[in-house]
């Protein structure tokens, strides 16, 4: 593409000029990326029990699980430097150049996860090996989510953005299903100690085959027509001025729709099939099937939410989703306890529409609230920071709380207390953005 010579400012509206068959590469590149880096993070979770086991070994099941856990958290607090390490790049050297670095880390980082020796083998130095390499996942991730929803809002139509953003939570709905299925086949035709010896790292190992084809695709891109707009604006000294306190209430919000989203995904797919299988007593294949079964139905609600955010606006979809888990988490808990499959699968499935509604509404809010010069470096900081704090440790938290109180229905209480930190933010500070010029600033 080549660069305007113009020194005329344009709006995102008339930077779009892309052709149909360039926007559906780009949406290809991006998800293919996508689903093997979130594929990388779901699989993690889904045998969090057998990890636990086998690099945190005590003999207690529940203490095993919570390390494990632990250790899930532990890659959302390196979240934060790898914003600080990826946001400017990606403001300097593009959207692309950190897509490249971020699912290259991840496939080689999550192929030494699976070839870790085990406790037994080498003692203590492996769990040191998982935590350090944990670290160095969450850094990866964290970039390549917000840069892949700057990548893909800033090449869409105008009118279109939010469909757009929910290929972004789509693709990574589609890596938690086909997670979810690659543990229900080595669950169905291994043997428990087979499993728990080997069978685990299998899809770990098979992420530095997904990670090269990611790169092979995405090293083919050319940047967004938004950034090679503010390179002009460098080059020409027009770029415009934002205020430090339109920034500020842009990281203030990003805490909350961030916050939300993250608590009620991580709830979904990762805590909810370990509540079933340890707390509930479900059958482990049984648990996979409800919790895979209400992922199909979240992926078909991600571009169903991504319309509508389109043609009504941002705001109403996303206080939907919010007050949506507030009221729901209760009643979600109450059916997974009852360790009936269809009713954890109905209770999963209304959590999941009103988690899809926080995924997509926060994706392209990424882009809309910041100012198109500091997108990456203030979508990243802003979204992996309420990730360490409030998603991270939800898995954690809401196993601890199971484990402290004996209620089962204890963790919905985490879910309603994120989401009233939500809605108070929310409410008087969100305005309506879906006319919002994203090449501004």
């Amino acid at each position: 593409m080549q660069q305007p010579t113009s020194a005329a400012p344009r709006s995102d509206a008339d930077l779009l000029d892309l052709s149909k068959a360039d926007r559906r590469k780009r949406l290809f590149a991006v998800g293919i990326g996508n689903f093997m880096e979130w594929f990388d993070f779901a699989i993690y979770g889904y045998f969090a029990a057998i990890i636990g086991a086998t690099f945190f070994p005590s003999g207690d099941p529940t203490a095993e699980m919570l390390s494990s856990l632990a250790v899930f958290a532990v890659g959302f607090i390196s979240r934060p430097v790898g914003a600080l390490f990826l946001g400017p790049i990606g403001d300097k050297f593009g959207r692309r150049t950190v897509l490249i670095i971020t699912v290259l880390s991840m496939g080689i980082i999550t192929t030494l996860i699976g070839l870790t020796p085990s406790f037994e083998q080498i003692g203590v130095a492996a769990p040191i090996i998982v935590v350090a390499l944990r670290l160095l996942q969450g850094m990866m991730v964290g970039g390549e989510w917000t840069s892949a929803a700057a990548y893909i809002g800033e090449s869409a139509p105008k009118d279109k953005r939010a469909q757009f953003a929910s290929v972004v939570t789509a693709t990574a709905g589609i890596a938690f299903l086909v997670g979810t299925i690659v543990a229900a086949i080595l669950q169905a035709t291994m043997s428990e100690a087979a499993l728990s010896s080997w069978g685990w790292r299998v899809p770990f190992l098979f992420s530095l085959i997904m990670a090269i084809v990611a790169v092979y695709i995405r090293q083919k891109l050319e940047d967004t027509p938004v950034y090679e707009e503010i390179e002009r604006k460098r080059a020409t000294g027009t770029i415009e001025i934002t205020t430090l306190g339109t920034k500020f209430r842009a990281f203030v919000l990003t805490l909350a729709f961030a916050g939300i989203f993250g608590v009620g995904l991580y709830y979904f797919v990762t805590y909810s099939n370990n509540h079933l299988t340890n707390s509930v007593g479900m059958e482990r294949l049984n648990s996979l099937l409800a919790t895979g079964s209400a992922m199909v139905v979240y992926v078909a609600f991600n571009p169903l939410v991504g319309r509508i955010a389109d043609r009504i606006g941002r705001r109403p979809v996303l206080l939907t989703g919010v007050v949506g888990l507030l009221i729901w988490a209760i009643p979600a808990f109450m059916l997974m306890n009852t360790g009936v499959p269809f009713l954890a699968f109905l209770g999963l499935t209304v959590f999941s529409f009103f988690v899809a509604c926080c995924a997509v509404m926060c994706n392209v809010l990424l882009v809309e609230v910041f100012p198109a010069s500091v997108r990456s470096t203030g979508s990243s900081l802003g979204y992996n920071i309420s990730y360490a704090l409030l998603a991270g440790p939800g898995p954690l938290i809401a196993a601890w709380l199971v484990a402290s109180t004996g209620s089962l229905i204890s963790p919905a209480y985490y879910v309603m207390a994120v989401a009233v930190l939500a809605l108070v933010v929310l409410v008087p500070m969100l305005k309506e953005t879906r006319h919002v010029d994203i090449s501004h600033g």
